[in-house]
């Protein structure tokens, strides 16, 4: 362990390094150079000195830096204490033991072994005891210890006290200096949070886990017309009022703050927030948990809001244009298609075979610019809401085989396999009575024109990027979900691309799809159609294996079916 900075570390192993340099040199000029023997022997200097300091030496050279590396300065230094110290104990023992002058190094080595800790001053406190015991007892049975030779040991244990109450403030002080710094940098951080929070243009909102409010900054409160003093510590659901976009009332399983603090799962979706003075903004409201320390229980939440009053009145306005626009264009549309199917009956005009291919070729555009249009006028219509839906109750497996059956020619005539597969659900049997299959009844509540138009279009696009091979349109489910898939054996759709499939004009930019025209309109309508059933749309795809579209929707009971039916009957019978 680490008592001190790294520099005292530092200082004590170059001074060591230094004197037993000067004992290793000293050593081998009283060995070599004849008369210094006898200075030689006063300070010391012997075989075993030089082993000793030799020793310290090639320590220091070759694993010092490695224990250094892989168990820190402190534990490098120490291994480099011991060495000193057993030099040292060699020079005293060699040079008048307890009145050599060397014992006011070992003194010093006292004093500074508190900068590695108690238990090494202890041990050198220890050190000298035994020596001293050692040198009273050369005689057998006496004991002999001048008042010299007392005062000098007395003066180690003093002296490796205040060593470590001198060594344990630098410590101290050291640590506080760290502890200091830390809180200033805490402090400095803390504030500038404060500050980025206070300075962010979107509204900021902070709850616990009882959906009180314990920060908000001063775009939120503008936002909702609150004061920021009078929100906190208030339930943010009495602050912050929302309605669904379209005005509707917001149900408890639908509150974005109710459903993230039960699930842990954040929420992001577009409200009608009402303002303290009853006033209305449309806002994006993204809800996040803040979840304890084991990550796993939510303790509150945080969330940002954003007045997007401004940007979904400018969607309205373009809406609004593209779908007047194309509501009026399809009129001369139209009327172009109808001369060109006149001009091409044989009982009304007579052309030749090249005009005649002129002609085939402006009425598939006339077709295909009539489609543009109309997705625009639906797209338009689904984004604003006011995409007609007339659901009734659907089977869906007589509904899909009629449909399938519909759609055989179009796929034969590219020279695709066109089959219906019918699969038996979790929780679903068939089985056979009196040699008839016994379909499973899959019930749903969906417009069948709006249905169709979803499926029509899938297999529409299975049937444009299919070269060879076969489409296959399934149905199967469970007691809650009815899934109904259309899946291709076509060049398929990469992974990069899947994510955004379902956004309003996006298609898929390769060689394979450049050449094959559309609107990139299509899915997104189909997702907005399927939303308004409460389903979803997916899609499955490798590249070169063919994709597979999965549509989930709303399962009803055969009970629920039967009452709903009646239900309709009975408007039907009062509307006519």
């Amino acid at each position: 362990m680490q008592y001190v900075a790294d520099k005292w570390y530092v200082y004590f192993t170059r001074i060591t390094t230094v004197f037993a340099l000067v004992f290793f040199i000293a050593t081998i000029v009283d060995l070599t150079v004849p008369g210094l023997k006898e200075i030689g022997l006063e300070y010391g200097l012997s075989l075993v000195t030089l082993g000793l300091t030799g020793l310290h030496l090639l320590f220091v050279v070759t694993l010092y830096r490695y224990v250094k590396r892989n168990n820190g300065i402190a534990a490098a230094s120490l291994l480099l204490a011991f060495l000193f110290m057993m030099n040292l104990v060699n020079l005293i023992h060699s040079t008048g033991r307890l009145h050599s002058y060397y014992h006011g190094v070992w003194i010093l080595l006292v004093l500074a072994s508190g900068m590695f800790g108690p238990y090494a001053m202890i041990g050198f406190c220890f050190l000298t005891t035994l020596y001293m015991l050692l040198i009273a007892t050369d005689i057998p049975g006496q004991f002999s210890l001048d008042l010299f030779s007392f005062i000098a040991a007395l003066a180690v244990y003093l002296i490796a006290i205040g060593g470590y109450y001198a060594w344990r403030r630098v410590c101290i002080d050291q640590e506080s200096a760290q502890v200091t710094k830390l809180s200033g940098q805490l402090q400095d951080t803390k504030k500038q949070a404060e500050i980025l929070v206070q300075s962010i243009k979107d509204g900021v909102i902070v709850t616990d886990h009882t959906g009180q409010i314990k920060l908000i900054n001063p775009a939120a409160a503008k936002m909702i017309g609150w004061p920021v003093a009078e929100a906190q510590g208030i339930d943010v659901n009495l602050v912050l009022k929302l309605k669904q976009e379209n005005g509707s009332e917001l149900s408890d399983e639908l509150n974005p703050f109710k459903t993230v603090l039960s699930s842990g799962q954040p929420a992001d979706a577009s409200y009608q927030l009402m303002k303290k003075d009853n006033s209305s903004v449309i806002v994006s409201l993204a809800v996040t948990p803040v979840l304890n320390k084991q990550g796993q229980k939510p303790t509150g939440t945080a969330a940002i809001i954003r007045d997007i009053s401004v940007s979904r009145a400018e969607e309205a306005k373009r809406a609004e244009f593209i779908s007047t626009a194309s509501h009026e264009m399809r009129t001369p549309v139209a009327a172009i298609e109808g001369y060109l199917q006149l001009a091409l009956n044989d009982k009304v005009a007579t052309i030749d075979t090249k005009a005649r291919s002129f002609l085939d070729k402006a009425l598939d555009s006339t077709h295909h610019l009539g489609k543009l249009f109309q997705d625009l006028l639906t797209s338009a219509k689904a984004e604003d809401g006011r995409l007609v839906s007339h659901p009734t109750v659907v089977e869906m497996s007589e509904y899909l085989q009629k449909l399938t059956d519909g759609l055989k020619f179009a796929a034969e005539k590219k020279g695709l396999l066109l089959e219906f597969k019918l699969g038996a659900g979790q929780g679903e049997t068939t089985s056979n009575v009196n040699g008839n299959l016994v379909r499973p009844l899959y019930y749903v509540h969906v417009d069948p024109d709006r249905l169709r138009e979803v499926i029509t279009n899938l297999f529409d696009n299975a049937v444009k990027y299919t070269e060879r091979g076969k489409i296959t349109v399934g149905l199967t489910g469970n007691p809650d979900v009815v899934q109904l898939f259309v899946r291709d054996t076509g060049a398929g759709i990469p992974k990069d691309d899947v994510p955004h499939l379902f956004q309003k004009f996006y298609r898929v930019d390769n060689s394979s799809t450049r050449t094959i025209g559309g609107t990139g309109l299509g899915l997104f309508i189909c997702k907005q159609i399927i939303d308004l059933y409460h389903g979803n749309i997916w899609v499955d795809s490798d590249t070169g294996k063919g994709s597979t579209f999965y549509i989930n929707l709303p399962r009803l009971s055969t009970q629920k079916a039967t009452d709903l039916q009646k239900v309709e009957q009975e408007q039907s019978a009062l509307t006519n």
